[in-house]
């Protein structure tokens, strides 16, 4: 995770100073980055984006104490890590359905009652915490930094340790800059991101998704001709030997294209006739899943990240919370039924 500091913030508010950006614009130039600082620290989009607003809340009320011996970068990062933190005194982990038991075989598949949305990782938008405009390079590298495997891996460590592994490693700050965020020694920035660094080594990687590169762009097109069409022979076809299938807020995930298959010819055919929307989500592919209810008309029904290894699908996704469309911008219906003739 090499990749420069995104472009800092202004450094001082200057409210009266004539010409000067407003502060309220200076906090809203910040927002991306605090969101995804926010969404690795908590794991939910719906969290971030309440720890976004309280910390934007918490700044404006506060404006006439920064007195500017920090930058206001700074500034904005101490509020929103202490607002983090006060979300993370619940002892639940946020987790994906793999870091909660062994895959089930689709003949022994049985969905049970769906967990809490707080058991789950949860997907957010790219655009929400990535700048796309960048340099290519540094977008890929900055992706992997939002991947499901990454954000989960992230939930294993201390709210500290998660705070600064997130400052250091992904937005490049220096020991010094993070001592003085969380009022810390450097000698302790150092040692805690030494022991995040052994942790997150145990955990399973992210890889890499070449999400530019033409193959990987048909690969996607052919999945979603797949699944549209409910071509069961070109999906499986388009799925590596160790895919996994996951449907949150199930426990129950499956692996292999065996099972796969098995499962959306089974239990899972009620997905056949559904529509997809391509989406840029967690630094991967993915689709937002309408599902038929009558002819011509399609409803909310998941969020799909699909997971590649740039030949083939390495991870099926499936966040089965249609309250989430509205979130991601997404149309809370597709009708194309005829009106009815006068």
């Amino acid at each position: 995770m090499q990749q420069p500091p995104p472009p800092p913030v202004q450094d001082t508010v200057q409210d009266a100073a004539p010409g000067a950006v407003p502060f309220e614009q200076l906090m809203e130039a910040s927002r991306r980055e605090l969101t995804g600082y926010c969404y690795r620290m908590l794991g939910a989009a719906s969290e971030a984006e309440d720890a976004v607003q309280e910390t934007m809340l918490k700044a404006w009320s506060r404006k006439d104490t920064f007195g500017g011996r920090s930058t206001l970068r700074t500034w904005l990062f101490r509020i929103a890590h202490n607002v983090c933190v006060d979300m993370l005194r619940s002892p639940q982990r946020r987790a994906r359905p793999m870091d909660l038991g062994p895959s089930t075989p689709t003949a022994d598949a049985v969905l049970g009652a769906p967990l809490t949305e707080r058991v789950f990782v949860q997907p957010i938008p790219d655009e929400r915490v990535i700048d796309t405009s960048g340099d290519p390079a540094v977008v890929a590298e900055v992706r992997d930094t939002v991947r499901l495997a990454f954000v989960a891996a992230l939930q294993h460590l201390p709210p500290l340790q998660r705070s600064v592994l997130i400052l250091c490693e992904v937005l490049r700050w220096s020991a010094a800059e993070v001592a003085a965020l969380l009022d810390v020694t450097p000698a302790s920035v150092n040692s805690a991101l030494q022991r995040a660094r052994r942790t997150m080594a145990d955990q399973e990687p992210a890889q890499r998704m070449p999400l530019e590169d033409p193959a990987h762009k048909l690969l996607l097109a052919r999945y979603l001709r797949a699944f549209e069409a409910y071509d069961m022979d070109l999906l499986v076809s388009l799925l590596r030997e160790d895919v996994v299938l996951s449907m949150p807020p199930f426990d129950l995930w499956l692996r292999g294209p065996a099972d796969v298959r098995a499962w959306f010819v089974g239990e899972g055919s009620v997905c056949e006739g559904d529509r997809l929307i391509p989406l840029a989500v967690n630094g991967a592919a993915g689709f937002a899943n309408y599902h038929l209810v009558e002819p011509g008309l399609w409803e909310p029904w998941a969020i799909q990240v699909i997971e590649t290894d740039g030949e083939r699908i390495i991870g099926h996704h499936n966040f089965l919370f249609p309250e989430m469309f509205e979130a991601f911008g997404l149309p809370t219906v597709i009708d194309e039924r005829q009106a009815p003739e006068d």
